[in-house]
């Protein structure tokens, strides 16, 4: 697989898998950019059965370097957030997602790592605990323990991640 079909494939989800462990728009962006720039500098050999979780875990490790340099988060403007035509609906769907996003963060890094590659992603067990370099049993336990902390945190986390709970 070529660089350009790789990142076309796989971006979206890395820089999904970045906001949830962020919480920052701009720094996903930045991290997913770092993520492609290591994996394109590298040349190494990906196999394609690991190619997400291989990119998960060096976004994780962008993430991690992001917040050894003593990278904070800055709270966004009011004045830049567009107000679209229905703004009570937005204001509901801004605050479940604060909630969500505050949720996350509130979780152990590896744990919260585990939980969005599970949950949002779909990786199996087996390639979460490739990419956190865990066993699978621990894997598994890290994103039970995540979905049962989230879930004490009230209604707004229960209806975005019990549906995912279904699937499982």
């Amino acid at each position: 697989m070529d660089f350009e079909s790789l990142y076309k494939q796989y971006a979206p989800a890395v820089r999904r898998f970045a906001l949830y462990l962020c919480g920052d728009g701009a720094l996903a962006d930045d991290i997913t950019s770092d993520t492609f720039l290591r994996v394109w500098l590298s040349r190494g050999h990906i196999r394609e059965l690991t190619v997400q979780s291989y990119l998960f875990a060096v976004a994780r490790n962008v993430y991690r370097d992001w917040q050894r340099r003593g990278w904070r988060s800055a709270e966004l403007d009011e004045r830049l957030v567009h107000q679209g035509p229905n703004v009570q609906d937005h204001l509901e769907h801004k605050e479940k997602l604060a909630s969500v996003l505050s949720g996350l963060q509130d979780l152990p890094e590896a744990d919260r790592a585990a939980l969005l590659m599970r949950s949002v992603d779909g990786m199996s067990y087996e390639e979460i605990a490739v990419a956190l370099k865990i066993t699978v049993a621990a894997a598994r336990v890290k994103v039970h323990r995540s979905r049962v902390r989230l879930m004490a945190f009230g209604n707004p986390i229960r209806n975005q991640l019990g549906r995912l709970e279904e699937r499982q």
